[in-house]
């Protein structure tokens, strides 16, 4: 099965509002990574201290760095149609729909799995879900530290691999319908924002 597990570092949790400073994608096929998608990213905005002690993104570490619409089409691009997938999706997801709306691109159109009510569902009993404590539980081993968006991505991607082999019979790996219906939810993808016709002008 080949998807796209992607993270995002932000200035804050109101999407809209506070803005992406890092965007994390990795292209896995079956169990091997294939291709990543990594960059910091300028949110025109001071990044709050709170938010630099989470994930260790500073002002001076975006500074030159592209802006968010100048990486909408080429991240657009990386995932394609193929599934996606990150922890807590519906947080990732929101911030990049409001920019996606907001700069009037294209949006990728793979079914976006949520791998928190997954692993609520197969690992039951937990102190807490939190991709750490869950990758910890799975003994994936880490690098890095957790909160930046590419190994965050990657650490995902890995915990989706175990947990599809959890459920697996017979060897099959599970169905993208199967995967859905464990997170409790309906079919989730990005708003469908389709590329505008260039307009010619004859003047």
């Amino acid at each position: 099965m080949r998807f796209i597990a992607f993270d995002v570092e932000t200035t804050g949790t109101v999407p809209g509002v506070d803005q992406i400073v890092e965007i994390g994608a990795v292209r896995f096929n079956s169990e091997e990574i294939e291709n990543v998608y990594a960059t910091l990213v300028n949110p025109r905005i001071a990044i709050p201290p709170a938010a630099s002690a989470v994930n260790k993104i500073t002002n001076e570490m975006v500074m030159g760095k592209p802006f968010i619409e100048d990486l909408l089409e080429s991240f657009s691009e990386f995932c394609g149609n193929d599934p996606m997938v990150a922890h807590n999706a519906p947080f990732d997801a929101q911030f990049f729909s409001a920019a996606f709306k907001k700069f009037d691109y294209p949006t990728p159109q793979g079914i976006i799995l949520d791998t928190l009510p997954i692993a609520r569902k197969i690992f039951p009993g937990l102190p807490n879900y939190k991709l750490g404590t869950l990758i910890q539980f799975l003994k994936i081993q880490t690098k890095t530290d957790f909160h930046r968006a590419e190994e965050d991505a990657s650490y995902c991607g890995q915990m989706l691999l175990q947990m599809m082999k959890r459920i697996s019979t017979n060897g099959q790996v599970p169905r993208i319908e199967n995967l859905v219906a464990l997170t409790g939810k309906p079919e989730f993808r990005f708003p469908l924002i389709e590329k505008k016709a260039k307009q010619l002008s004859f003047l």
